[in-house]
């Protein structure tokens, strides 16, 4: 019936070219372009949970890379979950010398990471393989296989993020890893990720952080974001009365790579996030992430979903937007 409707209508308009002719397409404006904050501002109602949202056994204010590093003390090789959401985890590694990943790949998603010590060898497909020392990042596209592996007489030690609740596919040259409850069955794909100029499969911070650039983003997509996100050298914090923003349903999870970085969140503090330490400031929760004070830049990869469409930022009604 609608079908049929809708060509009725296409020839009745056809008939008629005066009225085609006259037609104006709708007025653009801001609400239906596509991502970004460029509108008015208003002032809205907001929903926050009372209490507010609590943390947990993984998902903490703060992860200390030397207390997790103390944990797995004489261990080889280790695995530490730090972040589970419903977006993303996040861990830590350690493979030991001579240790080799297997070749996997995410179907619509990215995996991406960044060196604490030692050397990765980061192989992706498409791309030369790359030995990454300290302070470098690897971004890898949906559907590109990559390998990772020690390169050297050190254990390596590195942050991951990968799709939360996903298994992993396998190039047909690997042979996949058992999961319980889940069975691999040989298929065929037709298409592969890659990289535009918001997307780079290396990116090196420690670089980056010496220069004078300002928010470059590495890892920019449909759903997964990671901001570079700076602190310049400050003297004092702004006052505990500038809470910053806070995001509906959504974590904001800092892995600071350079300097020092001291977020405020509410309920909770200043927290004060070294070298590798993670800091999360989870739904509904004000935060306010700058340098701490004295001890010069700072850069925090800023860890979101859903940043190209547009993440909407509550502020406060009597502060100007911003931190």
């Amino acid at each position: 019936m609608r079908s049929s409707t809708f060509a009725a209508l296409a020839l009745i308009l056809g008939a008629v070219p005066a009225l085609a002719q006259d037609a104006k397409a709708p007025p653009t404006n801001h609400w239906s372009q596509a991502g970004g904050e460029a509108g008015p501002q208003r002032t809205v109602w907001a929903a926050v949970k009372t209490p507010e949202t609590a943390y947990g056994k993984i998902n903490r204010p703060l992860w200390r890379i030397a207390d997790v590093i103390k944990d797995h003390k004489g261990q080889a090789r280790w695995e530490q979950q730090i972040l589970l959401n419903r977006d993303f985890d996040g861990r830590y590694v350690q493979m030991a010398p001579g240790d080799k990943s297997k070749c996997q790949f995410y179907a619509d998603d990215r995996a991406w990471g960044w060196v604490y010590s030692g050397q990765l060898k980061v192989t992706i497909d498409g791309q030369e393989p790359k030995v990454l020392p300290k302070g470098w990042v690897f971004n890898v596209a949906p559907r590109l296989s990559y390998c990772l592996e020690t390169v050297g007489a050190t254990p390596v030690i590195y942050y991951r993020t990968t799709p939360a609740g996903q298994v992993p596919s396998y190039p047909e040259s690997e042979t996949p890893t058992p999961i319980k409850g889940w069975k691999y069955i040989k298929t065929r794909i037709t298409s592969t990720g890659g990289y535009d100029s918001f997307n780079v499969p290396f990116f090196n911070v420690d670089e980056y952080g010496a220069s004078d650039r300002r928010g470059e983003r590495f890892l920019y997509d449909g759903h997964t974001s990671s901001n570079l996100n700076i602190g310049n050298n400050i003297t004092a914090l702004p006052p505990d009365t500038s809470w910053g923003h806070f995001h509906e349903n959504m974590q904001e999870v800092w892995l600071n790579v350079y300097g020092e970085v001291c977020a405020l969140i509410s309920g909770v503090g200043v927290v004060h996030g070294q070298y590798g330490d993670l800091l999360n400031a989870n739904e509904e929760r004000w935060h306010r992430a700058t340098s701490c004070p004295n001890t010069g830049r700072s850069i925090r990869m800023a860890i979101t979903p859903r940043s190209k469409e547009g993440q909407v930022h509550y502020f406060q009604t009597d502060q100007p937007p911003g931190n």
